[in-house]
């Protein structure tokens, strides 16, 4: 078993192009609305106590488009969207999006039951673009049925774009490319939401992200990519207190994320019931800085190795606090599939199974060290029930600090020294 890099980066940005169109008539009627908020700029407010408030919108497209236009002119603006309100965009604006590409500060300020979506049966199109310096803040939004060819298939995030969600859902958006959901170059920063039930061509079903991307308190959940079903990030990722579930990898690897360069940290998080067709049901990590604290990581299958997580040959890993439970594989490696530097503190690997390796696989070039931690009630189907250890590779049980290996099926380890058969 072979993990490569999957490079997410690298296509050139295409030429800005726009489409002609008129906003004259209601943009005359918000002109002198948004002239007063012209000099205010967007916070990022997560409630209605602390969010910016700004200028009314109509429960129009062409009102929203409008008001967009002015504010982008006016180097800054708030607008509060109408609740109930669905704002249907039949049309791309510019550059491949419905809306207007933000290009200065803007906030959304959404409520109950607003939405912003592409309507059905007209052409292909995203619904938002931020563009280098562009700042976009959606507080209480639904983002919905985007669809391109391109990247971003809900929005695009360029180089030196920010986004900033709070409250918000992002669902049921579509790429052929990066990015069912999102699609971020710049920073993304995801708190109190939701990114659920989008589809990406290749990687990121719910986000695709080669910037930097912080989730807080945030879902998701149930999105379908070829590889990084949930997640595919290629920069600086965070998650905290948040939850990557039922996500899917179709072809290559990474049901719930895939980490292929940069750096990974995950706290007080849960990663749960993801799968992949391949290799690496919940989380992948290929030449990447991995940090899990306080993570579960259960339930997860793949149908080749590494049902639970996979470290590739040039990462290095930590485990703290951790449990990995429930994990299936088809082949090797139930909870964890090591081929680079793991070592588990304070962890608990369970009721793990594969053929070989029903807790852990570690192969030839793999190091695996454990300190007060536990292997045990884990089930391989030929041999390894806890950890099998090819051989050449390294791992150190270190059973002083109290870690224990036990109950295990058919076997405890093996190439294991001072481990109980």
């Amino acid at each position: 078993m072979q993990y490569q890099d999957h490079d997410q980066g690298g296509r050139p940005e295409r030429p800005a192009r726009t489409r002609p169109w008129l906003v004259a008539g209601v943009a005359g009627l918000l002109l002198a609305l948004l002239a007063p908020a012209a000099a205010a700029r967007p916070g990022t407010g997560t409630d209605d106590q602390t969010r910016p408030k700004g200028t009314p919108v109509p429960c129009a497209a062409d009102a929203l488009i409008a008001a967009i236009t002015i504010g982008n002119a006016q180097g800054g603006a708030v607008l509060d969207l109408a609740k109930d309100c669905t704002y249907l965009l039949t049309a791309e604006v510019e550059e491949g999006a419905g809306l207007p590409a933000i290009t200065s500060p803007i906030t959304l300020n959404g409520g109950k039951n607003t939405v912003i979506e592409r309507a059905a049966a007209v052409e292909q199109f995203r619904i938002l673009t931020v563009e280098a310096d562009g700042d976009l803040t959606l507080n209480h939004l639904k983002i919905a049925g985007g669809q391109t060819a391109e990247d971003g298939g809900g929005i695009l995030v360029g180089a030196g774009g920010a986004l900033t969600l709070n409250h918000s859902r992002i669902v049921g958006n579509i790429s052929a490319q990066e990015g069912g959901g999102i699609r971020n170059s710049g920073t993304a920063t995801i708190t109190h939401s939701h990114l659920e039930r989008n589809t990406a061509g290749a990687g990121g079903g719910g986000v695709a992200s080669t910037g930097v991307l912080d989730l807080r308190s945030a879902t998701v959940g149930e999105n379908v990519a070829t590889n990084g079903g949930g997640i595919s990030s290629a920069g600086s990722v965070v998650v905290a207190g948040s939850a990557i579930t039922g996500n899917r990898a179709t072809s290559v690897v990474g049901g719930g994320l895939l980490a292929t360069g940069g750096s990974a940290l995950l706290t007080d998080s849960q990663v749960v019931r993801n799968s992949s067709n391949t290799e690496g049901g919940g989380v992948v990590a290929i030449a990447v800085q991995l940090h899990l604290r306080r993570v579960v990581v259960a339930d997860n299958a793949a149908r080749s190795g590494g049902g639970g997580l996979i470290i590739g040959g040039t990462s290095a890993a930590t485990v703290q606090q951790g449990l990995i439970k429930g994990n299936t594989a088809n082949t090797d490696g139930g909870g964890v599939f090591n081929a680079g530097a793991l070592a588990l503190f304070d962890t608990e690997v369970r009721g793990n199974q594969a053929t070989r390796g029903g807790g852990v696989y570690n192969n030839a070039d793999g190091t695996l060290t454990l300190h007060t931690s536990t292997i045990g009630k884990n089930t391989a189907i030929n041999d390894g029930g806890g950890v099998f250890n090819v051989a050449g590779g390294t791992v150190e049980l270190n059973p002083a600090t109290g870690t224990v290996v036990i109950r295990n099926r058919p076997n405890n380890c093996v190439n294991v020294p001072g481990c109980p058969g």
